[in-house]
């Protein structure tokens, strides 16, 4: 506990370093504002117009978890199929990588089309750029049994959805929160992206993409820094919640996270 809390300490002096730092170049450079706001001026946005900026986050969130929540669901269901068929997954497995391969930025502009534009759209753009990692992660983790163990199961009788659900499924476990955990990162991403095509339903409202965009017309460069630390920060949000599901799931079993505990 004294070496998480000293680590804490370290970053935060390491954040407020960089934010020094920052400001000392816009000072020494004399940089205007349309160029590079320094932090103080982000601050200041921040606190101006927080209760837009705060509307927009609270429309991404949405869209983010929406996505986010429907790629796990879907993703789990995939895996546990093809963990149960070795010729499906061989079959169709290279497709679900294919999500990975094609660049959102490609598609978008389709799925908006056939969609319509508005959140609905935006959250399907999420859920494609999150179902992969997901799949891919929790099949691996399904896959990777020892033949022991699934070899003393069928010697006591145990059916297929016995051997998935109490034996492979707690397996795959770690490999699926890692899924999650990456999914999480990139959510953030598929809305923004989502946003930057579909827009809004409504004039003056929208996600933080669709805020990036007017504030890019406008020039209004610190509201763009502001916007951007705020998709930062929902993005670490969801990261870290999905750390500590990971750590209420598995500590008090699993060797990683009760090594993790002791050190």
């Amino acid at each position: 506990m004294k070496g998480r809390g000293l680590l804490a300490i370290n970053s935060l002096l390491v954040f407020i370093c960089l934010l020094g730092f920052w400001q000392a170049v816009i000072g020494l450079n004399q940089l205007p504002a349309y160029i590079l706001p320094g932090p103080l001026a982000v601050a200041e946005v921040l606190g101006r117009r927080y209760p837009s900026l705060l509307r927009s986050l609270w429309i991404t969130t949405e869209e983010a978890a929406g996505g986010l929540v429907a790629s796990i669901a879907v993703g789990i269901g995939v895996a546990m199929i093809f963990a149960q068929w070795r010729w499906l997954r061989q079959t169709l497995y290279p497709y679900t990588i294919l999500l990975q391969t094609v660049p959102i930025v490609a598609i978008a502009p389709l799925i908006i089309n056939w969609a319509g534009a508005g959140i609905f759209a935006v959250t399907v753009v999420t859920f494609i750029i999150c179902l992969a990692p997901v799949i891919a992660n929790t099949t691996q983790g399904l896959i990777s049994v020892d033949e022991n163990l699934i070899h003393l199961f069928i010697m006591n009788k145990a059916s297929r959805a016995q051997i998935l659900f109490k034996l492979r499924l707690p397996n795959a476990l770690p490999n699926l929160f890692t899924g999650i955990r990456i999914s999480a990162g990139i959510s953030v991403i598929g809305g923004i992206t989502g946003e930057l095509f579909a827009g809004s339903t409504r004039v003056g409202e929208g996600g933080l993409g669709y805020a990036m965009i007017y504030a890019n017309n406008q020039m209004e460069t610190s509201y763009l820094f502001a916007l951007v630390l705020a998709a930062a920060v929902l993005g670490f949000s969801f990261f870290f919640l999905v750390m500590f599901l990971e750590w209420l799931a598995l500590h008090n079993w699993h060797e990683s996270k009760r090594a993790q505990i002791t050190e």
